[in-house]
C-alpha cells in the first residue's frame, strides 16, 4: 500500500516523465518498500530487484545520456579548434600585433617629422604674426586678428577710398583672416587626432581577439572624424578661391564703370569745345 501512494502520482504523469527518471523512481520505491521475509535460501528478493534497477539505470545513463554528452563534448572541441585554428589563429594574431607595434614606430617618427620648426620671417611684426599662426594652440585663433592688421594693415579711411573699394577690401581681409583662423583651428584638431592615433595602436598591440572588433570601430569612428576635418579645410579653400574670383570680378566691374564714367566726360568735354 505504502508503494502504491508513492507510485500512482507519478503513473498519472505519464510520458512527461523521462524513462530514466521512471527507474530512478523505481528504484527509490523498492529502497522504501517494506522488506519481506528472507528466502528459503536467505537471499533477499528485493536485493535482486534492487541490483536490477540499478543495472538498468547504469545501462540507461551509459547508452542514452552518455553518448550524447559525448557527442556534445566532440561537438564542443571541434568548435574550439576551428576558432582558434581559423578565425582566431595565434600565428595570425602575433603577426598583427608585430605589425601593429612597426606601424606605431613609424607614426612616431612620422609625428616628430610632422613638428618640425617651419619659421622664417626674419622681421618682428612678420614673426609675431608667423608663431600665432604655426603656434597649433586653439587660443592663439584671438591673436589672429590683431597680428593680421599690424602687418597687412586695416580698411583705408572714407576720405582715401571710394566705398565699393573699401567693401572689398574689409571683405578680402576678413575672408583672409578665417581661413588663417581655420588653419589654426585644423592644426591643433590634427595634433588630437595623431595622439588618439596613438593610443589606438598602442590599445590593439595588447588587445584580445574579443575586443579587436571594439577598437577597430572607435578607429573607425575617428577616421569618420579625420575626414570630417578635411572637408573643412577644403570648405574653407573654395571659400577663399571663391572670395578671389570674387574679388577679381569686383575689379571687372569697376573698371568697366570708370570707363563708362571716362567716356561719359570725354564726350562731354569735346560737346563742349564743338560750341
Amino acid at each position: 500500500m505504502f508503494v502504491e501512494k508513492i507510485w500512482n502520482p507519478l503513473r498519472k504523469r505519464g510520458a512527461s516523465f523521462l524513462p530514466w527518471k521512471a527507474l530512478i523512481a523505481a528504484a527509490i520505491l523498492l529502497l522504501l518498500a517494506p522488506r519481506s521475509a528472507s528466502g528459503q535460501f536467505g537471499l533477499d528478493p528485493c536485493c535482486a530487484i534492487i541490483s536490477a534497477g540499478l543495472k538498468s539505470i547504469s545501462g540507461l545513463l551509459s547508452n542514452v545520456v552518455a553518448r550524447p554528452l559525448s557527442a556534445m563534448q566532440q561537438i564542443r572541441q571541434q568548435t574550439a579548434d576551428f576558432e582558434r585554428q581559423v578565425v582566431y589563429p595565434v600565428a595570425a594574431i602575433n603577426n598583427a600585433r608585430q605589425l601593429s607595434g612597426q606601424l606605431e614606430a613609424q607614426l612616431q617618427r612620422m609625428s616628430s617629422v610632422y613638428r618640425l620648426p617651419l619659421g622664417s620671417a626674419s622681421l618682428p611684426a612678420p614673426q609675431q604674426f608667423e608663431r600665432s599662426l604655426l603656434s597649433r594652440d586653439p587660443e592663439a585663433v584671438e591673436q589672429v586678428s590683431q597680428s593680421y592688421a599690424a602687418l597687412y594693415g586695416t580698411v583705408m579711411a572714407p576720405a582715401d577710398a571710394p566705398q565699393p573699394i573699401r567693401d572689398l577690401v574689409d571683405m578680402s581681409d576678413a575672408v583672409a583672416q578665417a581661413a588663417l583662423k581655420k588653419a589654426l583651428e585644423l592644426d591643433a584638431l590634427a595634433d588630437i587626432e595623431l595622439a588618439a592615433a596613438q593610443q589606438i595602436g598602442a590599445q590593439i598591440q595588447n588587445a584580445s581577439p574579443g575586443s579587436a572588433p571594439i577598437l577597430e570601430a572607435q578607429a573607425a569612428a575617428w577616421v569618420v572624424r579625420a575626414n570630417a576635418y578635411t572637408q573643412s579645410a577644403i570648405a574653407e579653400l573654395v571659400r577663399i578661391r571663391s572670395i578671389d574670383l570674387a574679388n577679381a570680378g569686383a575689379q571687372l566691374k569697376f573698371s568697366a564703370r570708370d570707363l563708362n564714367t571716362l567716356d561719359n566726360s570725354a564726350s562731354q568735354t569735346l560737346q563742349r569745345g564743338v560750341r
